[in-house]
């Protein structure tokens, strides 16, 4: 009995890894079906990233995984996701990735408080929501050559120089919460854990020794989802890092150890 159970428990696991990853990608076009009905709700136009931090002229880019962002950048726009697609995704489970360790506490509250949301262990202030999808819509991210200037899409009819990439899963590295480490709502093998905050959610990390590690070595299957809704799998050896911008125009990353590190997008998404 001891020897069937050494054979089935990896196999089993393999299938629950396999389920739970179709299950991510079924999200994943769920979320875009939603983001291009939007669209035609809007004169073809994707909904603003809520992923930056300051008002008026004076403001920057966050991580791409914020679902309610600080505070509005102006009057006219949200602050959270769910305030532009709330009534085309009810359940904000979909919205968070199905490999992550832990689904943050107040997941399903914060999406139907929307821009009103609040932590309720917190002081009465507008608290942010950090997922574990990277939300790419109206996004732009510094790439350093031979890549330029990262842009996501910003309506349904978007020419050359747009990337299609709408939402992925998150794969990371030397994020302040993980220094020296690569993070993922994916699962490495020998992960530890990078506990959740009250304003963020967990997410497995990857200690390499010496820097980073070459990225054929990293086993942890990802997802992407694109404008004409399709999906597509890829590896860690198959992306390009982009690193968050204090700049509007993409133009400059944070300086090195003072931001949310490098985000990995797949190579597909940039040509």
């Amino acid at each position: 009995m001891s020897m069937l159970m050494a054979i089935l428990v990896p196999v089993l696991d393999k299938a629950r890894r396999r389920a739970q990853n179709l299950l991510g990608m079924i999200n994943q076009r769920e979320i875009v079906t939603a983001l291009n009905c939007y669209t035609l709700d809007n004169e073809g136009s994707y909904p603003e990233s809520i992923a930056t931090i300051g008002a008026g002229d004076s403001w920057n880019w966050q991580e791409p995984t914020m679902l309610t962002g600080y505070q509005r950048r102006s009057p006219q726009l949200h602050r959270s996701i769910s305030a532009y697609l709330g009534s085309y995704i009810d359940d904000a489970g979909k919205m968070f990735c199905c490999n992550a360790p832990v689904e943050y506490e107040y997941l399903q509250q914060a999406w139907d408080a929307g821009d009103d949301w609040d932590n309720p262990h917190t002081a009465p202030v507008s608290d942010p929501v950090i997922g574990t999808y990277c939300f790419y819509f109206n996004y732009i991210g510094f790439m350093a050559e031979p890549w330029g200037i990262f842009r996501g899409p910003q309506s349904s009819s978007d020419g050359p120089g747009k990337s299609g990439l709408l939402i992925s899963d998150y794969f990371g590295y030397d994020h302040w919460r993980n220094p020296g480490a690569f993070g993922s709502c994916e699962k490495f093998i020998n992960s530890t854990l990078t506990p959740g905050t009250y304003v963020s959610s967990a997410f497995r990390s990857y200690q390499t020794d010496g820097g980073r590690a070459d990225l054929t070595m990293i086993k942890i299957k990802l997802s992407a989802a694109y404008t004409d809704a399709h999906v597509e799998s890829y590896y860690p050896s198959e992306t390009a890092p982009m690193e968050v911008s204090i700049t509007p125009d993409g133009s400059e990353p944070y300086p090195s150890g003072a931001g949310p590190g490098i985000f990995y997008l797949p190579e597909d998404a940039l040509h």
